[in-house]
């Protein structure tokens, strides 16, 4: 699941950045969020996977102090990505004649940066407090099944949901994947041709 989200993310990732026709806000926010749910997946999946495979759940204080925050800057800034593209989204259906004007790529990347600086000032406190009285109050098992589901699940389907449901992102990812075929068949004859 967690080389799904990888590999997943980062084609969307490519996919948006290599075609022109998709540098348009709905899709800078997509990548971004795409980005970000890398981010947030990396935070503690391998640390949880090397808890697994060593059958060890020790973790150092500064680790844990240390994963706990990006786990926090992520979530959070999650939150607020999410947030901007209902934001776009109301924009682009409610005043569509002035989308381009008002959704200009400078608004764009002032809103992906206020996504980040609130992450820092209001999720850090509430998700502390949250993270610290779930461990006082439920089972460990319940703890851990609900934080794979928000650590790995939802980031692993962001790009089906977000993403592949959209015409002009498959256009793209299939010319992507096509151009990066057709130069692997091209390297492959070359090497025979040698």
């Amino acid at each position: 699941m967690y080389l799904i989200t990888l590999f997943g993310n980062l084609l969307i990732t490519l996919a948006i950045s290599s075609d022109s026709h998709l540098h348009t806000p709905m899709y800078f926010f997509i990548s971004n969020l795409s980005l970000v749910d890398i981010c947030f997946t990396s935070t503690s999946v391998p640390k949880m996977l090397w808890n697994i495979q060593t059958q060890s759940k020790a973790i150092t204080y500064g680790g844990c102090i240390t994963q706990l925050h990006f786990f926090a800057l992520f979530a959070g800034l999650e939150t607020s990505l999410l947030t901007v593209m209902a934001y776009d989204r109301y924009v682009a259906i409610c005043q569509p004649l002035h989308y381009m004007v008002i959704m200009n790529p400078r608004l764009c990347g002032l809103l992906v940066l206020l996504s980040w600086l609130l992450v820092v000032s209001l999720f850090y406190g509430t998700s502390l407090v949250v993270y610290l009285s779930s461990a006082v109050t439920q089972s460990s098992h319940s703890s851990a099944t609900a934080s794979v589901m928000y650590t790995v699940v939802t980031p692993m389907l962001n790009p089906f949901i977000y993403s592949l449901r959209n015409k002009d992102l498959k256009r793209a990812l299939k010319r992507m994947l096509g151009m990066a075929a057709m130069k692997g068949q091209l390297v492959l004859g070359l090497k025979k041709c040698t």
